[in-house]
C-alpha cells in the first residue's frame, strides 16, 4: 500500500501546489488522477518518484519510505537519445525474463529503425513497452492513453487489468475522464491541492455528473453571456 502522510509540495518554497495531502491506495488496485490543469497531478507523480521534494510529511510504500527502484515512471512525453533503434532503447532497461518479440507482437513497433523515424504515437508505444519490461511493483503513468490509437488503448487497457492481478499499484492521470471510469477501481479529485474526493467503481456514474454539472454551471453564465451580446 501506498500512504500519503499529509505532505505539502510547493515551487521555489512559495507556490504551494499540494497541501496537507492524505491518501491510501492498496496494491492489487488501479487509481485515477483527476483534475483540472494545474491541479498537481504531475506535480504528485514526481513526489512519488522522487523527482519533487515534499515541504512536509511522507509518502511510504507498505509502511516504509518510498524509493525509485520499486517504481516505474511513464512521463506525458518521454524522452528518447537521438540515432539509437528501437531495440538498442530497449536493451537499457535490463529484465532477462521480458520477451521483447511476443510484448512487440501487441505494439508492432519497428524496433530495427531509428527512433528519430517514429511517429508520436510509435514513441509512446515504445516508452510503455520499456515501462513494462521494468515490471516494477509500483507504475505510475502521466497520460499514457495520449497520442495512441484506439486499438493499442484497448491492448494497454487489457494489459493494465491484467498487472494488477500481480499485486501491482498502478496510478495513472487522465485529462478525459472516461478513460478512468472505464479501467480504474478508484477515482481520485484533485483540487486546491488536495484530494477532494475519491470514489470507487460503484460510484462513477454519480461522480461524472456531479463532476460535469458543477463544471458546466460554473462557466455557462459566461458563455450565455458572449454567445448573447
Amino acid at each position: 500500500m501506498i500512504t500519503f502522510e499529509n505532505i505539502s509540495i510547493s515551487y521555489d518554497g512559495d507556490k504551494q501546489v499540494i497541501t496537507s495531502l492524505h491518501a491510501a491506495l492498496p496494491n492489487g488496485s488501479i487509481h485515477g488522477l483527476a483534475g483540472l490543469n494545474g491541479s498537481g497531478k504531475t506535480t504528485l507523480l514526481e513526489a512519488i518518484f522522487g523527482l519533487k521534494a515534499l515541504d512536509n510529511g511522507q509518502i511510504l510504500w507498505n509502511g516504509k519510505p518510498i524509493n525509485r527502484q520499486s517504481i516505474a515512471y511513464l512521463v506525458t512525453e518521454p524522452y528518447f537519445y537521438h540515432r539509437i533503434t528501437g531495440r538498442e532503447y530497449l536493451s537499457l532497461f535490463k529484465n532477462k525474463h521480458f520477451d521483447t518479440e511476443g510484448w512487440n507482437k501487441l505494439f508492432g513497433l519497428p524496433l530495427e529503425q531509428l527512433i528519430d523515424q517514429y511517429s508520436t504515437g510509435m514513441k509512446k508505444k515504445l516508452a510503455i513497452l520499456s515501462i513494462l519490461k521494468l515490471d516494477k511493483p509500483i507504475i505510475l503513468l502521466d497520460e499514457p492513453f495520449n497520442g495512441l490509437d484506439i486499438e493499442t488503448g484497448r491492448v494497454l487497457r487489457s494489459v493494465l487489468l491484467r498487472l494488477k492481478t500481480k499485486d501491482k499499484i498502478i496510478l495513472i492521470t487522465s485529462h478525459i475522464l472516461e478513460t478512468l471510469t472505464n479501467l480504474c477501481d478508484y477515482i481520485h479529485y484533485l483540487e486546491d491541492g488536495t484530494i477532494r474526493f475519491s470514489k470507487g467503481k460503484d460510484e462513477f456514474e454519480s461522480f461524472s455528473k456531479e463532476l460535469f454539472d458543477r463544471l458546466e454551471g460554473r462557466n455557462l453564465a459566461l458563455i450565455n453571456e458572449l454567445l448573447d451580446e
